[in-house]
């Protein structure tokens, strides 16, 4: 089994990676390989509403020209997909709302290629806004026929400066849980 997640952050090896790590370490004393692809650097854009993906049905977004293509292909191949995202404006960064955008219609152009796998959204945070960027998040694994484990609290990290999230006990304690349940679900998906 694998699961793939993709941190939205500017900031490589920032706090939201450092939070995708701490559920990679549960998820790998199940055995389940893990893959984090950081977005940071990269200049995607969102969706451009041409519908090609419903005319070629082979997987991939008709913009070739950034790595959403080779997102929507790890997605593809994973077991479960990890979205996470430090908050912007009380909001997910622009990077992963536009793998959003364009995973998410890529998926539904081609027999929903996204349903039944396990996916789970990460939010590190400041201060406030967490709770509104988890909900988006969470909408497009919801709307993908997702399968979403839970916690013991919202999925997320307080901190702002790199590392800082490592400090919040309760945010860390929530993405070791969030780790656990994940590599449950994903062996009862697997059965």
């Amino acid at each position: 089994m694998k699961v793939v997640a993709f941190s939205g952050s500017a900031r490589k090896d920032g706090n939201t990676a450092i939070l995708v790590r701490q559920v990679f370490a549960e998820l790998q004393k199940d055995g389940i390989e893990t893959e984090l692809v950081q977005l940071a650097g990269e200049r995607l854009r969102g969706c451009i509403a041409c519908y090609q993906c419903w005319q070629t049905k082979d997987g991939t977004c008709a913009v070739k020209d950034d790595c959403i293509n080779d997102c929507i292909g790890k997605m593809a191949a994973a077991d479960g997909v990890i979205l996470a995202s430090p908050t912007y404006f009380a909001d997910i960064t622009a990077e992963i709302k536009a793998l959003i955008d364009r995973a998410g219609m890529v998926a539904r152009a081609n027999d929903h290629l996204l349903r039944r796998k396990v996916g789970a959204g990460i939010i590190a945070v400041r201060r406030g806004g967490a709770i509104h960027a988890f909900d988006s998040l969470n909408h497009f694994f919801l709307i993908s026929q997702m399968i979403v484990p839970g916690s013991i609290y919202w999925n997320l990290g307080i901190g702002r400066e790199i590392g800082e999230v490592e400090s919040d006990e309760e945010g860390m304690r929530t993405m070791q849980v969030l780790g656990e349940n994940m590599a449950w679900l994903l062996g009862r998906v697997a059965k």
